[in-house]
């Protein structure tokens, strides 16, 4: 990770103040034919809110879209911001409200903790003793609590360190995540990863990123090379480690690797040229910092596509 290029992204995220406009309108809460009866208003559009984990108060937004139906049951993902980004500046980036709008679920946007504000992707606590694990264990279920959401499909995905923090779950708390994907990810390793479970994973990086190199860094970051990375998770996943191309879509090309436990596929999509940026976004922030943005993808509406084709597995359900 290339380190004097933190205080640029700073800088210009914060002058260029990239922020999205969510009306927030109120409709009121009808109980749920196959959810807990729920009382209050839900409010559509982005809004924000706090909990306390660990003794530390912690924040998150919810973007929930106009169609929100509160009488079925369903998706939630989590998209976990990079360092120094923030879970607003994500929101403005990534893509996730417009797939909430077409599909119909609810995204979270967390926020991590420090200055700059990041997330502690390789097992470590804030300096006041926060757990970023267990802060999401308790944000997925709080959501879960607040609205009709399907617990077999809670999913979590991130960009550069969020990316990372993403992995990380994977590895620590694959019983409450169906799935995570992965943008620019900074996956710094735990000191052991060892799921409870297959977890699938889906993965966009650009190999022209200056921010998280796509071969990898032996700093002290300690980053894996980003092919050696996925074919770590398909290893993992017991799955045939001869990888499938697939198609090429303009710059962007792609692996799968199949035949995975508990069909945990691993999927790696490699962006020709592209840099520290979201696939798909608006690109708001200047090449010459983070490299170019393709339009060749989307990667919220791949990763929505991957995720909906995995749940999880009936026996790791509590009843409520």
């Amino acid at each position: 990770m290339r380190s004097i290029l933190h205080p640029l992204i700073i800088a210009l995220a914060v002058s260029l103040n990239i922020l999205t406009d969510h009306a927030a309108v109120p409709i009121m809460q009808a109980e749920a034919a196959a959810c807990a009866p729920l009382s209050g208003e839900i409010t559509t559009g982005t809004s924000e809110h706090t909990l306390t984990a660990g003794g530390i108060d912690r924040s998150y937004r919810v973007y929930i879209p106009p169609g929100y139906a509160s009488s079925q049951p369903t998706a939630l993902v989590l998209a976990l911001h990079g360092f120094a980004q923030g879970a607003e500046l994500l929101q403005a980036e990534a893509t996730w409200d417009a797939v909430a709008d077409e599909h119909e679920i609810i995204v979270a946007y967390p926020q991590g903790t420090g200055f700059p504000v990041r997330w502690h992707s390789d097992g470590g606590f804030d300096e006041d003793g926060g757990d970023d694990v267990a802060f999401l264990r308790t944000l997925i279920t709080t959501l879960i609590a607040d609205y009709c959401i399907d617990p077999a499909r809670v999913y979590i995905n991130g960009f550069s360190n969020g990316g990372g923090m993403a992995h990380r779950m994977a590895c620590e708390a694959a019983d409450v995540v169906a799935a995570i994907g992965g943008v620019a990810g900074a996956y710094s390793t735990p000191t052991e990863c060892t799921p409870s479970r297959p977890v699938p994973v889906i993965a966009f990086h650009g190999d022209a990123d200056m921010v998280v190199d796509y071969t990898g860094a032996d700093d002290q970051f300690d980053l894996p090379a980003i092919p050696d990375w996925a074919a770590g998770w398909a290893a993992r996943n017991d799955c045939d480690l001869e990888a499938e191309s697939l198609p090429v879509q303009g710059a962007v090309s792609g692996i799968r690797y199949t035949d995975c436990a508990d069909d945990a596929d691993v999927v790696l999509y490699t962006i020709a040229g592209g840099g520290h940026t979201w696939p798909g976004g608006p690109g708001e922030v200047p090449a010459f910092i983070v490299g170019a943005t393709t339009q060749d993808i989307d990667a919220s509406a791949a990763m929505w596509e991957f995720f909906q084709r995995h749940t999880l597995p009936g026996d790791l359900l509590t009843e409520e």
